[in-house]
């Protein structure tokens, strides 16, 4: 049985600017003015984990040790460093309590009357709020610089172009990569002019030997619709061209229910963003064709002639 210590920092920058390590050094000189002493694996730390999931592995080999029975007392500097939810943080505590562990705080020392419980539930309230007001200035201010034209809305350039490695959401940094442009250029020719399906052109890159983007040898349907519906290869860069939703069913009965992950779901074209402009590989007209004939074999799908 020993005493352990948790630290977090939700982001890499913060990381960087070691203040997990200004948390580690509280904590030591808190322990140590005690009389106790740390062991070296009683530190459990989460390097750029955000407080708002559970799903951290330095907090998961926590609970664990807890469960074991191996520590009897966590150290936090901050009760927002264990959770920024405040149903998270209770569930944590109540879960830690129930093996035997005790909690404490080094900034908000509690207790166990109601008055310290109600100022833990206003604290976690207030760090939820918090939580949610950042994350909405950051949507709003990532809104702004889009509709400035001087933030491209993907990090991954799609196939054919290259980043500037040294501004990577600039722009103006989008070059062509002349080898994969000229397989873009080749599929929507084929696919308009020849008639070809997305089936027989994976089959044509096959056998050309055609890595698809990912580095495999198969090209999949799905990449290739991908490329044929992006309106970036027009030139014109969207943003907005997918929304998120929670999922309605789970996967399988015996898939885990853990934390699901947002379906993306289309959004009309005429509620698309437009936020740049970069080199094209086809022309406008093309792409409405393709897009057109995509569009004409989904129905033939959906709805066979009788």
């Amino acid at each position: 049985m020993m005493t352990a210590i948790y630290v977090r920092v939700s982001t890499s920058r913060q990381a960087q600017a070691q203040t997990i390590e200004q948390q580690l050094d509280r904590l030591r000189a808190h322990v140590q003015a005690h009389g106790e002493t740390l062991a070296s694996d009683a530190i459990f730390r989460d390097d750029g984990y955000s407080g708002a999931t559970l799903n951290r592995p330095g907090l998961d080999r926590l609970r664990d040790a807890v469960r074991a029975g191996e520590v009897s007392r966590v150290l936090v500097t901050d009760p927002d460093r264990l959770a920024r939810n405040y149903v998270q943080l209770m569930v944590l505590l109540k879960e830690l309590e129930r093996h035997g562990c005790q909690v404490a705080f080094l900034d908000r020392p509690m207790g166990r009357d109601p008055q310290d419980q109600l100022l833990l539930q206003i604290r976690g309230a207030v760090a939820e709020y918090e939580r949610t007001l950042i994350a909405e200035r950051m949507r709003l201010g990532r809104q702004m610089k889009l509709r400035a034209g001087c933030l491209l809305p993907w990090t991954r350039a799609p196939y054919g172009y290259r980043l500037d490695p040294d501004r990577p959401r600039d722009p103006a940094g989008v070059t062509i990569e002349p080898a994969e442009a000229a397989v873009v250029r080749e599929l929507f020719a084929r696919f308009i002019e020849d008639h070809a399906s997305l089936f027989s052109l994976a089959q044509y890159l096959r056998a050309l030997g055609i890595a698809s983007p990912t580095g495999r040898p198969l090209w999949s349907p799905t990449t290739l619709r991908g490329i044929l519906t992006n309106p970036s290869y027009t030139g014109q860069v969207f943003a907005g061209r997918w929304c998120r939703r929670p999922p309605r069913i789970r996967r399988s009965a015996t898939h885990p229910i853990g934390h699901p992950t947002d379906t993306a779901t289309p959004v009309p074209a005429e509620q698309w963003l437009p936020v740049a402009t970069i080199p094209a590989l086809v022309s406008a007209e093309q792409f409405e064709q393709a897009r057109t004939k995509l569009a004409q074999n989904q129905a033939l799908v959906v709805h066979p002639a009788s």
